[in-house]
Protein backbone atom coordinates (compact mmCIF):
# COMPACT_ATOMS: atom_id res chain seq x y z
CA UNK A 1 0.00 0.00 0.00
CA UNK A 2 1.51 3.49 -1.18
CA UNK A 3 1.38 6.28 1.54
CA UNK A 4 2.64 9.93 1.81
CA UNK A 5 4.14 11.32 5.22
CA UNK A 6 4.07 14.61 5.24
CA UNK A 7 4.64 17.58 7.16
CA UNK A 8 5.17 21.71 6.01
CA UNK A 9 6.95 24.44 8.06
CA UNK A 10 4.45 28.05 7.73
CA UNK A 11 5.21 31.54 8.82
CA UNK A 12 2.62 31.14 11.60
CA UNK A 13 -0.25 29.29 12.82
CA UNK A 14 -3.55 30.09 10.85
CA UNK A 15 -3.40 30.82 7.23
CA UNK A 16 -6.83 32.94 8.03
CA UNK A 17 -4.40 35.53 8.85
CA UNK A 18 -2.36 35.44 5.40
CA UNK A 19 0.40 33.08 7.12
CA UNK A 20 1.84 30.90 4.06
CA UNK A 21 3.50 27.72 3.31
CA UNK A 22 7.26 27.80 3.11
CA UNK A 23 8.68 24.07 3.25
CA UNK A 24 6.89 20.86 2.24
CA UNK A 25 8.88 17.99 2.75
CA UNK A 26 6.86 14.10 1.85
CA UNK A 27 8.33 10.65 2.28
CA UNK A 28 6.93 7.86 0.26
CA UNK A 29 6.57 4.75 2.14
CA UNK A 30 5.04 1.27 0.69
CA UNK A 31 3.70 -1.04 3.20
CA UNK A 32 5.22 0.94 5.81
CA UNK A 33 8.61 0.94 4.96
CA UNK A 34 9.89 3.93 2.90
CA UNK A 35 10.64 3.80 -0.56
CA UNK A 36 13.59 6.26 -0.89
CA UNK A 37 10.92 8.73 -3.00
CA UNK A 38 10.98 11.95 -1.56
CA UNK A 39 9.30 15.16 -2.31
CA UNK A 40 10.98 18.70 -0.72
CA UNK A 41 10.95 22.32 -1.80
CA UNK A 42 11.45 25.70 -0.12
CA UNK A 43 8.95 28.12 -1.17
CA UNK A 44 9.05 31.81 -0.93
CA UNK A 45 5.61 32.91 0.96
CA UNK A 46 5.70 36.43 -0.83
CA UNK A 47 5.65 38.04 2.87
CA UNK A 48 7.78 38.82 5.81
CA UNK A 49 9.04 36.28 8.37
CA UNK A 50 7.69 37.14 12.17
CA UNK A 51 10.64 36.05 14.43
CA UNK A 52 8.04 33.32 16.29
CA UNK A 53 7.85 31.34 13.35
CA UNK A 54 11.72 31.53 12.23
CA UNK A 55 12.76 31.20 15.91
CA UNK A 56 11.14 27.07 15.31
CA UNK A 57 12.46 26.45 11.86
CA UNK A 58 15.41 29.03 10.63
CA UNK A 59 13.81 29.74 7.46
CA UNK A 60 14.77 33.47 6.64
CA UNK A 61 12.42 35.84 4.31
CA UNK A 62 16.15 36.18 2.31
CA UNK A 63 16.86 32.83 2.33
CA UNK A 64 13.20 32.06 1.13
CA UNK A 65 13.02 34.61 -1.45
CA UNK A 66 15.74 32.57 -3.43
CA UNK A 67 12.79 29.74 -3.90
CA UNK A 68 9.99 29.32 -6.24
CA UNK A 69 6.31 30.56 -5.11
CA UNK A 70 3.76 27.95 -4.01
CA UNK A 71 2.07 28.41 -7.08
CA UNK A 72 5.54 27.51 -9.24
CA UNK A 73 5.67 23.70 -7.25
CA UNK A 74 1.67 22.63 -6.85
CA UNK A 75 1.09 20.63 -9.81
CA UNK A 76 4.80 18.73 -9.34
CA UNK A 77 3.49 18.53 -5.80
CA UNK A 78 0.01 17.07 -6.62
CA UNK A 79 1.63 14.41 -9.16
CA UNK A 80 4.32 12.99 -6.59
CA UNK A 81 1.22 12.81 -4.10
CA UNK A 82 -0.80 10.80 -6.68
CA UNK A 83 -4.55 9.72 -5.21
CA UNK A 84 -2.57 8.23 -1.87
CA UNK A 85 -3.78 8.42 1.17
CA UNK A 86 -1.60 11.28 3.60
CA UNK A 87 -0.16 11.00 6.80
CA UNK A 88 0.72 13.82 8.92
CA UNK A 89 0.94 14.96 12.47
CA UNK A 90 -2.27 17.24 13.92
CA UNK A 91 -2.74 16.82 10.65
CA UNK A 92 -5.14 19.30 10.61
CA UNK A 93 -2.87 22.18 10.70
CA UNK A 94 -0.78 20.94 7.92
CA UNK A 95 -4.09 20.18 6.00
CA UNK A 96 -5.70 23.85 6.92
CA UNK A 97 -2.18 25.48 5.09
CA UNK A 98 -2.03 23.51 1.97
CA UNK A 99 -6.14 23.63 1.54
CA UNK A 100 -5.10 27.19 1.66
CA UNK A 101 -2.93 27.85 -0.56
CA UNK A 102 -4.76 25.11 -3.19
CA UNK A 103 -7.84 27.11 -2.95
CA UNK A 104 -5.41 30.66 -3.74
CA UNK A 105 -4.72 28.70 -7.53
CA UNK A 106 -8.23 27.42 -7.65
CA UNK A 107 -7.23 23.42 -6.97
CA UNK A 108 -9.65 20.95 -5.45
CA UNK A 109 -8.82 20.81 -1.47
CA UNK A 110 -7.33 17.29 -0.29
CA UNK A 111 -10.25 15.24 0.95
CA UNK A 112 -10.62 14.20 4.65
CA UNK A 113 -10.91 11.15 3.29
CA UNK A 114 -7.60 10.44 2.85
CA UNK A 115 -5.95 12.30 5.91
CA UNK A 116 -4.34 10.01 8.29
CA UNK A 117 -3.78 11.98 11.77
CA UNK A 118 -0.57 10.47 13.78
CA UNK A 119 -1.48 12.42 16.63
CA UNK A 120 -4.84 11.38 17.22
CA UNK A 121 -3.98 7.91 16.88
CA UNK A 122 -1.21 8.53 19.77
CA UNK A 123 -4.01 9.64 21.62
CA UNK A 124 -6.40 6.81 20.96
CA UNK A 125 -2.68 4.07 21.95
CA UNK A 126 -1.45 5.98 24.75
CA UNK A 127 -3.97 8.40 26.28
CA UNK A 128 -2.97 10.40 29.19
CA UNK A 129 0.36 10.19 27.28
CA UNK A 130 2.58 12.73 25.56
CA UNK A 131 1.47 12.28 22.00
CA UNK A 132 4.34 15.02 20.15
CA UNK A 133 6.47 13.93 17.49
CA UNK A 134 9.20 14.14 20.10
CA UNK A 135 7.46 12.45 22.52
CA UNK A 136 6.68 9.61 20.22
CA UNK A 137 10.16 9.38 19.08
CA UNK A 138 11.27 8.58 22.50
CA UNK A 139 9.02 6.10 23.37
CA UNK A 140 9.74 4.38 20.05
CA UNK A 141 13.48 4.42 20.18
CA UNK A 142 13.54 6.71 16.79
CA UNK A 143 16.97 8.64 17.03
CA UNK A 144 16.10 12.44 17.39
CA UNK A 145 19.80 13.47 17.40
CA UNK A 146 19.59 15.30 14.13
CA UNK A 147 16.63 17.39 15.21
CA UNK A 148 18.07 21.05 16.52
CA UNK A 149 15.40 22.66 14.63
CA UNK A 150 12.18 21.46 12.95
CA UNK A 151 12.17 20.72 9.21
CA UNK A 152 9.08 19.15 6.88
CA UNK A 153 11.37 16.86 5.46
CA UNK A 154 13.42 15.67 8.62
CA UNK A 155 9.97 15.79 10.71
CA UNK A 156 8.50 13.74 7.63
CA UNK A 157 10.93 11.14 8.16
CA UNK A 158 10.93 10.65 11.91
CA UNK A 159 7.31 10.41 11.43
CA UNK A 160 7.45 7.55 8.81
CA UNK A 161 9.17 5.47 11.92
CA UNK A 162 6.64 6.26 14.37
CA UNK A 163 3.67 5.75 12.17
CA UNK A 164 5.42 2.08 11.59
CA UNK A 165 5.21 1.58 15.54
CA UNK A 166 1.82 3.50 15.77
CA UNK A 167 0.65 0.54 12.87
CA UNK A 168 2.42 -2.25 14.71
CA UNK A 169 5.34 -2.75 11.98
CA UNK A 170 7.56 -3.96 14.01
CA UNK A 171 6.03 -5.52 16.36
CA UNK A 172 3.95 -7.56 13.54
CA UNK A 173 7.23 -8.52 12.00
CA UNK A 174 8.78 -9.85 14.79
CA UNK A 175 5.15 -11.99 15.90
CA UNK A 176 5.11 -12.86 12.11
CA UNK A 177 9.08 -14.55 12.56
CA UNK A 178 8.31 -15.67 16.47
CA UNK A 179 5.33 -17.52 14.85
CA UNK A 180 7.54 -19.24 11.77
CA UNK A 181 10.54 -19.86 14.00
CA UNK A 182 7.61 -21.74 16.53
CA UNK A 183 5.97 -23.63 13.35
CA UNK A 184 9.48 -24.78 12.21
CA UNK A 185 9.87 -25.81 15.78
CA UNK A 186 6.80 -28.43 16.46
CA UNK A 187 7.65 -29.26 12.65
CA UNK A 188 11.25 -31.10 13.35
CA UNK A 189 10.14 -32.17 16.43
CA UNK A 190 7.43 -34.07 15.07
CA UNK A 191 9.78 -35.29 12.84
CA UNK A 192 12.12 -36.55 15.53
CA UNK A 193 10.04 -37.86 17.84
CA UNK A 194 10.02 -41.29 18.86
CA UNK A 195 7.39 -43.57 17.55
CA UNK A 196 4.85 -44.19 20.55
CA UNK A 197 4.41 -48.06 19.85
CA UNK A 198 5.87 -50.26 17.06
CA UNK A 199 3.78 -50.98 13.87
CA UNK A 200 1.93 -54.46 13.87
CA UNK A 201 3.83 -56.62 11.53
CA UNK A 202 2.25 -57.06 8.11
CA UNK A 203 4.20 -60.56 7.70
CA UNK A 204 2.01 -63.80 8.10
CA UNK A 205 3.62 -66.60 10.47
CA UNK A 206 3.83 -68.42 7.25
CA UNK A 207 5.95 -65.83 5.61
CA UNK A 208 8.58 -65.38 8.73
CA UNK A 209 9.16 -69.21 8.66
CA UNK A 210 10.16 -69.54 5.33
CA UNK A 211 12.21 -66.47 5.76
CA UNK A 212 14.08 -67.89 8.74
CA UNK A 213 13.93 -71.26 6.63
CA UNK A 214 15.82 -69.06 3.86
CA UNK A 215 18.61 -67.07 5.99
CA UNK A 216 19.36 -70.45 7.43
CA UNK A 217 21.17 -71.97 4.23
CA UNK A 218 23.00 -68.88 3.57
CA UNK A 219 26.74 -68.65 4.83
CA UNK A 220 28.04 -66.14 6.66
CA UNK A 221 25.48 -63.33 5.82
CA UNK A 222 27.19 -59.67 5.80
CA UNK A 223 25.06 -58.47 8.73
CA UNK A 224 26.64 -61.49 10.94
CA UNK A 225 29.81 -59.05 11.14
CA UNK A 226 27.90 -56.51 13.13
CA UNK A 227 26.40 -56.56 16.31
CA UNK A 228 23.20 -58.18 16.98
CA UNK A 229 20.53 -56.25 18.17
CA UNK A 230 19.54 -58.95 21.05
CA UNK A 231 23.18 -58.56 22.03
CA UNK A 232 23.56 -56.20 24.62
CA UNK A 233 26.96 -56.50 25.64
CA UNK A 234 27.77 -55.41 21.72
CA UNK A 235 29.76 -58.37 21.04
CA UNK A 236 29.87 -59.69 17.72
CA UNK A 237 27.97 -62.85 17.02
CA UNK A 238 29.97 -66.45 17.11
CA UNK A 239 29.21 -66.34 13.35
CA UNK A 240 31.51 -63.54 12.36
CA UNK A 241 34.57 -65.08 14.90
Amino acid sequence: MREIVFDTETTGLDPKDGHRVVEIGAVEILNLIPSGRVFHVYIDPERDMPEEAFRVHGLSREFLSQHRKFREIAREFVDFLEDSPMVAHNADFDVRFLNAEFGLLKLPPLAPARIVDTLAMARRLHPGSPASLDALCQRYGVDLSRRDKHGALLDAGLLAEVYAELRGGRQAALSLATAGVARRAAQRDDLLRARPAPLAPRLSVEEEEAHRAFVATMKTPLWDKYPSPENSGGEQSPSAA
